[in-house]
């Protein structure tokens, strides 16, 4: 299977986007508006202290009652962040979001962020792999 790193440097966005922990939910609301993304990283300089999502705001924000304007990201953010490195499969990172029920792994060398991914871009790797099988296994029945 693909490693993570193979898919990272195929992949067309390689914009880590990220937010201090003392930005507003409002403000990272409106980056993930802006590039269309679930998520954002949450960074205290080089340093990933966290992950705010969509589902973060859902559960955590508004049906807590919480203001956007008023309520920092740290305050609603996931602090335990699951990651992978670059030497993972992409069949690793399925069975982490399957079993831990995320949709988003920051990538780390080392303590360095180097990449995030989600399921989407693992559900695409996946596609192309097995499309780029099946292609070679068809040629191969046809004696190409």
């Amino acid at each position: 299977m693909l490693p993570v790193r193979k898919l990272l440097e195929g992949k067309n966005n390689t914009n880590i986007w990220s937010v201090p922990p003392d930005c507003t939910v409002l403000e990272a609301l409106q980056l993930m508006a802006q590039k269309n993304i679930g998520a954002v990283l949450v960074m205290d300089g080089e340093q990933l202290v966290g992950i705010f999502s969509e589902r973060d705001y859902a559960r955590r924000g508004i049906l807590q009652g919480r203001e956007s304007k008023s309520t920092l990201v740290s305050e609603v953010m996931t602090s335990n962040v699951i990651t992978v490195t670059p030497d993972m499969s992409i069949e690793d990172c399925m069975r982490l979001f399957d079993n831990k029920r995320i949709r988003h792994l920051p990538v780390l060398e080392g303590n360095k962020v180097i990449g995030l991914l989600s399921i989407g871009d693992i559900v695409h790797a996946i596609i192309r792999e097995q499309s780029a099988h099946i292609q070679f296994l068809e040629q191969y029945i046809s004696g190409i």
